[in-house]
């Protein structure tokens, strides 16, 4: 492994010690890969996975028009924060708990928060 993932594995290990998702408050859990970003929402308790949006459902629910190369990662991130926002309202979860994974809140981490408390979700 290289140093770099090594040292955002250790920041996540220490962050998930102090965060523990419910059932009424999930843990808002974000991954992102070089390409690809991915949100779940975590019922710590029971170790459940209550609600999962990736890129790729984005992605392919749109269709670019002809010369268009695509969209910012950022500007996906934020529609993925939208969609597991709409998503958790429509399981009653309003307040969730927000694991950003040991990775800085910058960018594409930033942009999937702010597309996620636009819809109306509370950290």
């Amino acid at each position: 492994m290289s140093i770099k993932k090594d040292k955002r594995i250790r920041r996540h290990k220490k962050i998930r010690m102090a965060m523990h998702g419910t059932k009424d408050r999930p843990r808002l859990f974000v991954f992102r890969s070089n390409q690809h970003i991915y949100a779940q929402l975590v019922d710590d308790d029971k170790a459940k996975i209550l609600v999962s949006v990736s890129d790729k459902n984005i992605k392919s629910k749109k269709s670019l028009p002809a010369g268009r190369q695509g969209e910012k990662k950022s500007d996906v991130a934020r529609e993925v924060g939208k969609s597991i926002a709409k998503k958790a309202m429509e399981n009653k979860i309003e307040k969730v708990i927000f694991d950003r994974g040991g990775i800085v809140f910058h960018g594409r981490i930033k942009a999937l928060a702010e597309g996620a408390r636009e819809e109306g979700l509370k950290f």
